[in-house]
């Protein structure tokens, strides 16, 4: 379960901007029009709250894409920390373009921060434990890859990206395909190279994907009692992940039964922007 990096992105951060200036611009922005166009004008982008910062590399793909003369001087970095009415970026360049600019690479910045943000807070409840805490497949529509990193900017993890790149065979692919070890055997032989994760619902069930070679066991709402015996059956022998119903209250208690992996959709699904502030001076 490999993080996302910037490296891997580029491509992506490219297309995310353009679609955002697509829907955002359109034709043009016919207000920025009324300024001159060879006025310059700097800015500060201040955050009006606590906040774990990412979504950098968007915003900078959005100044270079509506105007490559505007300058971004970062003061923080993605996954640093910002305190309320701090000032985390200076810009300069032409009036236009930073208008212009302005509520797309917003958009970015407060929805990607408010992902690491509870992705941090999350992590922070289990700290000193040996789990690691995973997001979903429970994202904005078209954001998927930057709010998965933005995960990893507050110190959790990616589960598979997509449909593609792992098997996750849950109750309805079991039964479609005739029971556990059937559909694990199908798995390993269409995509051998593939990770094979199987969702279970008791501990024999759990047994009967540990005998088939299943990669890693999902425990779906097992209780802490079943988790910790699935820990001792288990022995090392496929990876845990504990799934469904968990909260921010029960979060620390299922951490400690022993499981390798939570997987939490709460990381990037129930989210909240963080309030942002950009002033223009001439």
């Amino acid at each position: 379960m490999p993080n996302l990096t910037l490296d891997t992105l580029q491509q992506t951060i490219i297309d995310d901007v353009r679609r955002a200036l697509a829907e955002d611009v359109g034709s043009g922005d016919i207000t920025a029009s009324l300024i001159p166009a060879d006025r310059l004008a700097t800015a500060t982008i201040l955050t009006r709250e606590a906040a774990t910062l990412c979504g950098t590399a968007w915003a900078d793909e959005v100044f270079r894409q509506v105007d490559p003369a505007i300058t971004a001087q970062w003061l923080v970095k993605d996954g640093e920390q910002m305190q309320p009415d701090q000032v985390f970026c200076k810009l300069s360049g032409p009036a236009r373009g930073l208008l212009t600019a302005e509520r797309s690479a917003m958009n970015f910045i407060q929805t990607l921060s408010a992902t690491a943000t509870r992705s941090q807070y999350f992590a922070s409840l289990v700290e000193g434990t040996s789990v690691r805490l995973l997001d979903t497949r429970k994202t904005l529509p078209g954001l998927r890859m930057a709010q998965k990193y933005a995960v990893t900017c507050g110190g959790c993890h990616n589960h598979r990206i997509g449909l593609f790149d792992a098997f996750l065979i849950k109750e309805n692919h079991i039964a479609a395909c005739g029971g556990i070890a059937e559909a694990i055997a199908q798995a390993r032989s269409m995509a051998p190279g593939k990770p094979v994760e199987v969702e279970v619902e008791s501990l024999d069930e759990m047994q009967q994907a540990l005998s088939a070679g299943a990669d890693i066991i999902m425990l779906d709402e097992l209780s802490h009692d079943d988790m910790r015996e699935a820990v001792a059956q288990t022995a090392g022998r496929a990876s845990l992940e504990a799934s469904g119903g968990i909260t921010e209250k029960t979060l620390r208690s299922v951490a400690e039964t022993g499981v390798d992996f939570i997987s939490i959709g709460t990381l990037t699904k129930d989210i909240k922007a963080v309030d942002l502030s950009m002033r223009l001076a001439m």
